[in-house]
C-alpha cells in the first residue's frame, strides 16, 4: 500500500492522541514530573539559597537550571512509555494495521513535549510565587521558550532510543538516570568557576551548562557569550543522532 504524506500525517495526528490519552490517565507519572522539579526548587531556594554566592539573587539564578531539569523527567517518562509498548506487544499489533510505524514514536515525542510545556509552566508559576523576577522583554520570551522546546523534543527523542534500546521497563527507569544526573554537574545550581579543579572542566563543556546559561540569559539579561550557538549546536545535534538511532532501533526491532 503507497502511503502518501497525508497519510502518514494522518497517522502521526493518531498515535499522538492515543498518547496524550494515556498519558491524562497516568496523573501519578505527571504529577512527579511536575511535584519533583518544583520540591527540588523549593529545597534550594529555601533550605541551600541562604548558603550559595552566585552574584545574584539564588532563586533567580537557580530557576533555568530546574526548568531544564523538568524536561529531564519527562524524557524518564518517554522511555519508560516506549518500553512499555515493546512489552506488552503494542509494537507488534501496530504491525499489522496499515499505518506508517514510526508514527507510534512520533506520538510518543509528542506526548512528552505537551506533558513538558504544562509541567515547565507550573514550574516557572511556581517560581515566580518565590520571587523568579525575569527582565526579559517579549523577543526574549519567544526566543527563550523556543529554545527550550527545542530542547525538549531533543531530549523527548533520547527517551524513545533508550525505550527502544533497553526495551525493558525497569531498565529504561534505571538507564534515564544519567540524564537526571548530568544537570547537577552543570551551573544548573551554581557557577562553574567554584567546582572542585577535577569536575570544572566537564561541567563547562557538558552540553546541559550551555543549554542552561542560554535559557538564563534570555531570561535574567545576563551575558550569554558563546554558549547561545553552543547550546544551539548541541542540540541540534543530540536531536539529529537520537532520531536516526531511534529510527533505526525501532526498524530493527519491528523486522
Amino acid at each position: 500500500m503507497i502511503r502518501t504524506p497525508a497519510w502518514s500525517l494522518y497517522d502521526a495526528i493518531a498515535m499522538s492522541a492515543r498518547s496524550l490519552r494515556i498519558s491524562t490517565r497516568q496523573l501519578d507519572a505527571l504529577l512527579i514530573t511536575i511535584l519533583l522539579p518544583v520540591f527540588l526548587m523549593l529545597l534550594f531556594v529555601y533550605v541551600f539559597g541562604s548558603a550559595m554566592n552566585v552574584g545574584t539573587d539564588y532563586t533567580s539564578y537557580v530557576v533555568p537550571g530546574v526548568i531544564v531539569l523538568c524536561a529531564g523527567y519527562g524524557a524518564s517518562s518517554t522511555a519508560i512509555s516506549v518500553a512499555s509498548d515493546i512489552n506488552n506487544g503494542v509494537i507488534d499489533r501496530f504491525r499489522s494495521m496499515p499505518i506508517v510505524g514510526s508514527s507510534v514514536l512520533v506520538g510518543h515525542v509528542v506526548a512528552s513535549v505537551g506533558a513538558n510545556i504544562v509541567s515547565t509552566s507550573i514550574v516557572i508559576g511556581v517560581a515566580i510565587l518565590t520571587g523568579f523576577r525575569p527582565n526579559a522583554s517579549l523577543t526574549d520570551w519567544i526566543t527563550a521558550a523556543g529554545f527550550l522546546v527545542l530542547f525538549i523534543v531533543a531530549i523527548s527523542w533520547v527517551g524513545v532510543a533508550i525505550g527502544l534500546l533497553v526495551r525493558s521497563v525497569e531498565a529504561a527507569s534505571g538507564a534515564t538516570f544519567f540524564v537526571l544526573f548530568l544537570p547537577h554537574l552543570s551551573s544548573a545550581f551554581v557557577p562553574t568557576d567554584g567546582l572542585p579543579a577535577v569536575l570544572k572542566p566537564f561541567a563547562e563543556h557538558q552540553p546541559y551548562t550551555p543549554i542552561i546559561e542560554t535559557i538564563r540569559a534570555l531570561l535574567l539579561g545576563t551575558n550569554m557569550g558563546n554558549h547561545g550557538w553552543t547550546g544551539l549546536l548541541y542540540l541540534v545535534g543530540l536531536l539529529g543522532v537520537s532520531l536516526v538511532v531511534s529510527i533505526r532501533l525501532f526498524d530493527r526491532e519491528t523486522v
